[in-house]
């Protein structure tokens, strides 16, 4: 369960930054600078507070070659599912969505992989502590 509201809020973060519909940061940005500068300063903070702690924990926990191996395992399952004609990846819609899943499962995973790992070895994660 914790694997899933860890990735759940990914997803939260990545799709309130962006997505296809009208309603993320991006759009709401763009559209209302002029009048909500304030609350777009605000709300953008916040979004890169989130990105922050997920992006940190992510890189420390299974790092860049970790981030790049689980999008390609996702990208190779895209590839069958379109090869098998389950999924058309010309609706940029529907692109937008994946990618925006595949980022989720990414920043899941690395915030989850201390729990993962010890669950599947037994072996607990420590954090170096500076003097």
């Amino acid at each position: 369960m914790s694997f899933l509201l860890r990735w759940l809020f990914a997803f939260l973060l990545l799709s309130a930054t962006y997505n296809p519909t009208p309603f993320n940061f991006v759009r709401l940005s763009m559209a209302n600078w002029e009048s909500s500068k304030s609350v777009i300063v605000l709300m953008g903070l916040i979004l890169l507070v989130g990105y922050i702690i997920y992006l940190r924990a992510t890189l420390r926990s299974i790092g860049a070659f970790g981030m790049i191996l689980v999008l390609a395992v996702f990208a190779a399952l895209l590839w069958v599912a379109a090869d098998f004609g389950l999924i058309d990846l010309t609706d940029p819609g529907l692109a937008t969505w994946i990618a925006l899943f595949a980022g989720s499962v990414v920043l899941g995973i690395g915030l989850s992989w201390s729990i993962i790992r010890k669950r599947l070895s037994g072996q607990l994660d420590v954090d170096e502590v500076e003097d």
